[in-house]
């Protein structure tokens, strides 16, 4: 009983000094469900750090950003993969990346129907410092049809490949729009 005793004390010792071994938990803004990716949306946030308010900002765009290009990226490799795994055919794999291609041009030219969903400014006057936080979505239909619109009009894939491209895409285009239902 004593040692059980021993036990809760130092334990309880232990979670109520303000040195824990990560620190103390900080809340930052754009987290939570709101913020997180989900069927009919894909999000993303950033934060950045600097002592210009611009570069601050201008960091936390680019993370936010970044955040979002490498999830179509992973989704579409899914869908792609996907694709290849369903179909038996000898250019299965020649139009997955193609697609993949299509993909990765897309997403260095353009994110498509992106939204600013949030931003915070923040200054540390000890530090002299400013801490930027911002959120963006994109409706994942609105990606897809730019999707296939970028698909149609380039020259490096051939009438074959645009046929599977755009039923791929149209195939997620169903999926997203039911789940907006």
């Amino acid at each position: 009983m004593k040692t059980l005793v021993f036990y809760f004390i130092a334990l309880t010792a232990l979670f109520s000094c303000s040195s824990l071994p990560f620190g103390q938990k900080v809340k930052e803004p754009f987290r939570g469900n709101a913020y997180e990716s989900n069927n009919r949306f894909f999000r993303g946030t950033g934060k950045g750090e600097s002592s210009s308010d611009n570069v601050a900002r201008s960091k936390a765009d680019i993370e936010a950003k970044a955040v979002l290009a490498g999830q179509v990226n992973t989704t579409m490799k899914q869908v792609s993969d996907q694709y290849l795994g369903q179909t038996q055919n000898d250019r299965a794999a020649d139009v997955a990346d193609k697609f993949q291609s299509l993909v990765r041009e897309v997403m260095n030219t353009n994110i498509a129907d992106l939204r600013k969903i949030g931003e915070e400014k923040y200054f540390d006057k000890k530090q002299n410092k400013y801490t930027v936080f911002i959120a963006y979505e994109i409706k994942k239909n609105a990606m897809f049809r730019f999707m296939k619109k970028q698909a149609k009009t380039n020259q490096a894939i051939d009438e074959r490949q645009q046929e599977v491209i755009q039923k791929i895409l149209d195939e997620e285009l169903k999926k997203s729009e039911s789940e907006e239902k």
